[in-house]
């Protein structure tokens, strides 16, 4: 999940998220997406494409090798096994979201898909669902978040949501910030 206007469009996390699987900063390599639009106000200036992990994932159903697959010793994440892919990008075309969650790699001429840095080589954290995500750990305003519910899929609004810490409660009436109520009764 994400808050939007919590992110300050800073691209850590994208940078982030290709140097731990690839090992090399890049905008293009991430599977987290973040885009600017200058002439675009605030609070649709920044569009986040996050990692999506669908019920029923149509990248999976139409891979011919099984390389995109759901991984059981993974948490059930969605993922894709490089060794398998033949570079067919057929879970790229059969991706409902935009920008694409499987992410065609020009080099390698592989797709890669978020893994929750379950696949990491270039993380010193232990990864997958129950560890720690590169994007969530280096995101310096705290503006994403790794949830266990899977958020609605229809659109963005089940993946944006608020994350700021709740308000602290307002004084009563009449109190004074720096006065102490009178618990004691005298």
């Amino acid at each position: 999940m994400y808050d939007s206007r919590r992110c300050a469009g800073c691209l850590s996390c994208m940078l982030a998220c290709s140097l731990v699987h690839d090992g090399e900063t890049s905008t293009s390599l991430p599977r987290i997406q973040v885009s600017l639009s200058v002439l675009t106000r605030y609070p649709s200036d920044i569009q986040i494409a996050v990692c999506r992990q669908c019920p029923d994932p149509l990248c999976v159903s139409s891979c011919p090798t099984g390389a995109c697959h759901v991984s059981a010793q993974n948490g059930n994440v969605r993922m894709i096994t490089a060794e398998k892919c033949i570079g067919c990008q057929a879970c790229v075309k059969a991706c409902p979201h935009h920008p694409h969650r499987p992410i065609w790699n020009p080099a390698s001429k592989k797709t890669t898909k978020c893994d929750l840095c379950a696949h990491t080589p270039y993380f010193s954290k232990e990864g997958g669902p129950a560890g720690k995500q590169a994007c969530v750990t280096t995101c310096p305003m705290g503006a994403l978040k790794l949830v266990a519910e899977m958020p609605a899929q229809a659109d963005i609004s089940g993946y944006d949501v608020n994350l700021a810490p709740p308000t602290p409660p307002k004084a009563p009436p009449g109190a004074s910030p720096e006065t102490k109520p009178n618990i004691s009764g005298h």
